[in-house]
């Protein structure tokens, strides 16, 4: 069979294998920053061929996975399974990806085992079918870093840019290419230096398009203040370093995969001298792979440079894009190990990699990391059934994402638009002073479980204030009796909870 052939045959399998994997997903409503902008934004686009959005205030992200999906929706219809699959689509290129980059650098098998891992990972597998800029920033990051190694230059030109376009955050795999391009090869072709600079000058056309269109270079004033302006502090650029350090490298079992390529490059170092090398660790040695450990290096560095000092939120799928290549350089490690020994730590990571799939961290999460986010989706969709059921239209009082989950139908929850009144989040300072409402919609919004390491002993819990901004909701007990409602419905699963209260 041709090698494009089997290249086609292998992403289709993939396809369907993740698709199988997501089948309970695939109908679901839309999750949190999904309904709050990346649908409306791609609905926009698909009604009024708007690139900046009018139905969602616009925060100056690039358009491409908007235009996705805007794409899909024409030729198959506007629908979850058809939005969820056109995700899985990219991830499953992005496995395929991944497993080509492996093999060049490190030999099939390492690919293989490095294609499955970021495969099963959870922060990946979440990812995978829900409607956020990473998954695609990583697949088009990871294609331009393979064709940076193989000095094909219009294609780097081509996937970086899409990458760029995917969303702007990833124009920092530019510098590590530079970096590349500087230290390891002094690069002195011109042309090589010309296409690395173009996504700088698609980025900066859309960005004075987007001026343009709003007064802002990006974003808008709140979404700079929260993103930007107030990122920029010592404590919170602390705080965002140590957190994106333990994204790679230790967060959803990732410490077993560093820990077993430490030892992979321990084994080798202690290896009887003048044992016969053998060719895998021929080719761990050539110049590719050199350069391959200098660029994951490089641009893991300078994701970690960029987003401890900007963006207000601390989500790990914004480190998403240097997972392949991470991936592909532990494996490479780990193979240094004895093939039956390597073999058998991989399995053992994908198992800890599934079990992370339903087995919640104790300490507090974005629910987004893991399968978590399904079991919010079915928790609001059952309170979004009851209070679309509840008699005479009453005022709802709750936040966001529950607020535009309750007012827009085209989100999965509800099929007509509730009256909804709204606060920023649960915490007592929101209910100082708050809007007439005739009931309460409280839900669990963040992972907090009884064993929460960061908040379960007082020096923790006041660590956690101050260094993670962390503030305990309102106990639902103390706002009945202060409002003077009555619980009219209850539901939790898996630790998450909803409580809905009524006045009488």
């Amino acid at each position: 069979m041709p090698t494009r052939a089997r290249l086609l045959a292998a992403f289709l399998s993939v396809f369907i294998f993740l698709i199988i994997l997501h089948l309970p997903f695939l109908s679901l409503p839309y999750y949190w920053d999904e309904a709050g902008y990346y649908i409306p934004a791609a609905l926009d686009f698909m009604q009024h061929g708007l690139l900046i959005p009018h139905a969602t205030l616009p925060t100056g992200h690039t358009p491409l996975v908007m235009v996705y999906l805007g794409a899909a929706w024409r030729l198959f219809g506007f629908s979850e399974v058809v939005t969820r699959a056109a995700m899985i689509l990219i991830a499953a290129a992005t496995v395929i990806t991944t497993y080509k980059f492996g093999r060049r650098v490190a030999g099939r098998e390492a690919g293989l085992w490095a294609a499955a891992l970021l495969a099963v990972s959870p922060l990946f597998f979440a990812q995978s079918s829900l409607v956020f800029l990473d998954l695609t920033a990583t697949l088009f990051t990871t294609l331009a870093l393979l064709f940076a190694l193989d000095r094909r230059w219009v294609a780097f030109a081509l996937t970086a840019s899409l990458a760029v376009l995917s969303k702007e955050t990833a124009v920092v795999v530019l510098p590590a290419v530079w970096a590349l391009m500087l230290f390891r090869r002094r690069e002195r072709e011109i042309h090589a230096w010309v296409f690395s600079i173009v996504p700088i000058v698609l980025l900066a056309a859309w960005a004075f398009f987007y001026h343009s269109r709003t007064g802002f270079w990006t974003g808008n004033a709140d979404y700079l203040q929260y993103n930007l302006y107030s990122a920029f502090t010592p404590l919170h650029v602390a705080r965002a370093f140590f957190a994106r350090f333990a994204e790679i490298f230790a967060q959803g079992f990732n410490w077993l995969v560093v820990a077993a390529a430490v030892t992979g490059i321990w084994w080798m170092r202690k290896r009887t001298p003048g044992a016969p090398p053998d060719s895998a660790d021929i080719a761990r040695e050539d110049r590719i792979f050199g350069d391959f450990k200098f660029l994951t290096l490089a641009l893991i560095a300078v994701y970690i440079l960029m987003l401890s000092v900007v963006g207000g939120a601390i989500l790990p799928r914004y480190m998403l894009p240097v997972f392949p290549a991470s991936y592909v350089l532990a494996v490479a490690f780990i193979f240094l190990l004895p093939k039956s020994a390597a073999r058998v730590v991989c399995c053992g990571a994908a198992a800890c990699f599934v079990a992370a799939w339903f087995i919640n961290p104790p300490y507090p999460f974005p629910y987004e990391d893991n399968l978590s986010y399904a079991t919010f989706i079915h928790l609001h969709e059952q309170a979004a059934g009851y209070l679309e059921s509840l008699p005479g239209a009453p005022v709802i009082l709750t936040a966001w994402p529950a607020t535009d989950e309750l007012r827009q139908p085209a989100l999965g929850y509800v099929h007509r638009p509730l009256r909804v009144t709204q606060v920023d989040d649960f915490t007592p300072a929101c209910f100082a002073r708050v809007p007439r409402f005739d009931v309460l919609y409280l839900y669990s919004r963040k992972w907090d479980p009884l064993d929460n390491w960061l908040t379960s002993l007082r020096p923790l819990r006041a660590i956690s204030r101050q260094f993670y901004d962390y503030q305990p909701a309102a106990r639902p007990r103390e706002l009945a009796a202060r409002f003077h409602l009555r619980l009219i419905k209850e539901l939790d699963s898996k630790g998450q909870w909803v409580k809905i209260y009524q006045r009488p």
